[in-house]
């Protein structure tokens, strides 16, 4: 299984979700959401779904140590929310 797909929905007044499907149809789903920054937080996702496409989402703790430590951002709130709405997603599929 592989990550094919990696989207964010902004759903107001201050929601942002993230939605991240496999090859083989499974979803999964995260909360990201830190109000008046959600287009911050969603750049960074964006950011993630480089080295996350293609990739196996039963590896999260090793997609969390790349996320969290080889990147540019180094902490913070709208990281922290950014890999927090990832990792739930990614916990999601490992669970269904």
């Amino acid at each position: 299984m592989k990550i094919s797909r990696i989207e964010t929905f902004l759903v107001p007044p201050r929601w942002l979700f993230v939605r991240v499907e496999t090859d083989q149809g499974v979803v999964g789903w995260g909360e990201a959401s830190l109000e008046g920054h959600s287009d911050a937080v969603r750049t960074v996702v964006d950011q993630f779904a480089e080295h996350l496409l293609g990739a196996d989402p039963a590896r999260i703790e090793d997609h969390w140590q790349v996320l969290t430590k080889s990147g540019f951002y180094r902490g913070g709130p709208v990281f922290g929310s950014a890999v927090s709405g990832v990792d739930q997603a990614l916990w999601d599929i490992k669970g269904k």
